[in-house]
């Protein structure tokens, strides 16, 4: 049943969840074993670079620089629209509007692309095991079907859902990566080879960049539960930095370990030929098929602990925007028993099935196109919102008297908006090689065309409200 309260009025349930708890959330959203398993293979294969464990070295600190203004900001600003209000109250409602138009797009793909893998994975793993021959569409639609239903339950049930899956996948991590660093190929002692300089920066350094960027992505989403916290003023800011730190080290060292136990020279070559197999593939040589095929199957919960996560901060964004009028009042409406933002939950659901089944109809590949197109997207899209808000910080702290040191108000965000800026335009410069297109590709240009559509739409609609309905033009994005 959907709340009748006044629209400004509604709110999410509160406050259930602590530091752990939104961990669970940001981290499971970054799903580690499949962003090892795919996305880190992935960038080795695509770019031919042995350097992929450095990148997550020289990722980190900006990642951390943005999360010094993020968390600040996150002391003044509660919200389940997250970075929307965050850039309202620092560059303006109409660039806010903008900004989180293009957060729903980015964030949309994200959680869509990864249906596409979840059906592509799944088929791929039981066809052969069972002997069927069931398509990757059914399986994501299911999947969907799932997501969308947990995700107007209870958010702490959900949130302990996610946290038995990522204890799980943390672990196997851990014991993959201890069995190696300790057998590399060749035997003697672990190469360092794929953390020098020169094994990085080379031709197609930006494609790097760009893929180790997407890997992260997942990290900055605990600002949409602040409204569901317990002490909103440390739980954000403390859930942001320890993701910071916990996939930085995973993404690390796992890169590192799958480069020795392939070897440098055969990594990418591994790489190309095997996919997303390759880790499984090193797991069952070194600690045998039972061992490998638990790992898949965690590999495959690992997904969906992303799809989960990220369904409820989509929703979320849903919910806010339709609480402050600036999209229909009825994504404002919560499950009365739950609390949970109902109706943005299943718009989300309802897109996902939608393209889903766009591409099925199309005959499209669920891999190499579904998750490969919309994934490379939304991290555009999704460093264009971080480097918004970091400039977004100083704007707002130069507004308001506060107590926060220069560091965190200015010199952190101006750096973290720098360094993100650089990897936008690496991303952009990049895009053909990280769709696995040509040059001249018109997807080139189509898919991060969108992101400028959405942002571009999304300021002509606070532009269009501040004139037609001043009086939600003025509430929109308001610090808590």
């Amino acid at each position: 049943m959907a709340t009748r309260t006044p629209l400004r009025e509604r709110g999410l349930a509160r406050p259930r969840l602590g530091v752990v708890q939104i961990l669970f959330f940001v981290v499971g959203a970054s799903g580690p074993l499949y962003a090892i398993a795919g996305g880190v293979t992935a960038t080795y294969a695509v770019t031919g670079i042995v350097g992929v464990p450095l990148s997550f070295v020289l990722l980190a600190p900006v990642l951390a620089l943005f999360a010094v203004g993020y968390a600040a900001m996150s002391r003044y600003i509660t919200g389940a629209g997250a970075f929307y209000p965050y850039v309202v109250n620092g560059l303006g409602r109409s660039s806010g509007v903008a900004i989180s138009f293009v957060a729903l797009v980015a964030y949309n793909a994200i959680q869509i692309s990864v249906y596409g893998l979840f059906g592509w994975s799944l088929s791929n793993w039981l066809n052969p095991l069972l002997g069927l021959d069931t398509p990757w569409w059914l399986w994501a639609i299911v999947c969907a079907l799932v997501v969308g239903g947990l995700g107007v339950l209870r958010v702490d049930l959900n949130a302990k859902v996610l946290g038995v899956l990522l204890l799980l996948e943390c672990a196997v991590i851990v014991v993959t990566d201890v069995a190696l660093l300790g057998s590399p190929a060749g035997g003697g002692a672990p190469s360092l080879t794929p953390l020098a300089p020169s094994s990085l920066f080379t031709t197609g350094v930006g494609a790097v960049f760009a893929f180790s960027i997407a890997v992260f992505t997942g990290f900055e989403g605990a600002a949409t539960y602040s409204e569901e916290v317990r002490d909103p003023r440390k739980t954000v800011a403390r859930a942001t930095y320890l993701a910071v730190l916990l996939t930085a080290v995973l993404y690390t060292v796992s890169a590192l370990a799958m480069a020795d136990a392939a070897g440098a020279a055969q990594i990418v070559g591994a790489a190309q030929s095997q996919g997303p197999g390759l880790l499984f593939g090193l797991n069952a040589q070194r600690l045998g098929n039972m061992f490998s095929d638990v790992a898949y199957v965690l590999f495959l919960t690992s997904q969906f602990a992303s799809l989960l996560s990220f369904h409820n901060a989509i929703a979320r964004y849903f919910f806010a925007l339709g609480r402050e009028g600036v999209l229909p009042e009825m994504l404002a409406r919560t499950n009365r028993r739950t609390g949970a933002p109902a109706a943005g939950s299943l718009l989300q659901t309802a897109l996902g099935l939608v393209v889903v089944t766009v591409f099925a109809i199309a005959g499209r590949d669920p891999f190499t196109e579904l998750f490969s197109w919309l994934g490379t997207m939304a991290s555009a899209g999704v460093v264009f919102v971080l480097a918004a808000v970091s400039v977004s910080v100083i704007g707002f702290f130069r507004r308001r008297e506060h107590d926060e040191p220069v560091w965190r108000h200015t010199v952190a965000p101006a750096l973290a908006a720098v360094g993100l800026l650089v990897v936008l335009v690496l991303i952009i410069w990049n895009f053909d090689v990280l769709l696995g297109t040509a040059g001249d590709s018109p997807l080139r240009w189509i898919l991060p065309g969108i992101l400028l559509l959405a942002a571009v739409a999304g300021f002509l609609r606070g532009s269009v409200l501040r004139s037609r309905n001043p009086e939600v033009y003025a509430g929109i994005g308001k610090a808590q």
